[in-house]
């Protein structure tokens, strides 16, 4: 119990250094100080830090650690916890991976070990499109910056609909004119059925 302490003491003595070092708004979108070492610290609690990992070692991962929430470049609070959310499922994610591949292990605890990263790397994909999305980066937009018409041919912009929807409307195109209604003509043909009639050939009376 006591050395638990003595550990998440140091974690966050190195979580309030990180917090210190870091520009504001620069890795949590915000400038407040304390929300800055929140953040921090959080996000170094999430950090695989084993006890018999030096100092050096542990201040690189935590600095590693504050670079990611850096290059995400988080725009407010919001963005800021997302961030930090983003890094620490980076790092639970890599972890697995990092477990999956020891050697003398047992085939079920690789096999966790890698759907536990299939797992994480999900969330961190959707993570990833929630900070798109809430930038206004979900839809696309298509410019067309040059367009070719041939001799004859015509460029329609905006939208088109096709002659069945148009007639269903109203509309008629002016350049084609309407078909005027003319009374029908009786016309008299030969019977087909009658002209193929052969006459029978009467029987000779004896």
């Amino acid at each position: 119990m006591a050395e638990r302490k003595i550990v998440a003491k140091k974690r966050e003595i190195v979580a309030r250094k990180a917090g210190r070092d870091i520009e504001p708004a620069a890795a949590t979108g915000t400038n407040a100080k304390p929300l800055q070492v929140h953040l921090a610290h959080e996000v170094v609690q999430t950090l695989r830090l084993p006890d018999g990992l030096g100092e050096d070692e542990r201040r690189r991962r935590v600095n590693s650690a504050i670079a990611m929430l850096k290059g995400i470049e988080p725009r407010g609070t919001l963005e800021g916890m997302l961030a930090a959310q983003m890094v620490a499922t980076h790092s639970a994610a890599m972890d697995c991976l990092r477990r999956a591949m020891i050697q003398g292990q047992t085939f079920e605890g690789r096999d966790q070990n890698l759907k536990h990263a299939a797992k994480l790397l999900s969330i961190y994909t959707r993570q990833v499109e929630v900070l798109d999305k809430h930038r206004g980066k979900g839809q696309q937009k298509v410019t067309v910056e040059y367009v070719n018409v041939e001799p004859g041919g015509q460029a329609i912009v905006g939208h088109v609909e096709t002659g069945s929807a148009s007639r269903r409307k109203g509309s008629e195109s002016p350049e084609t004119p309407a078909i005027d209604h003319s009374p029908e003509v009786p016309v008299d043909f030969p019977d087909p059925v009658a002209a193929q009639k052969v006459p029978r050939k009467t029987r000779r009376e004896r």
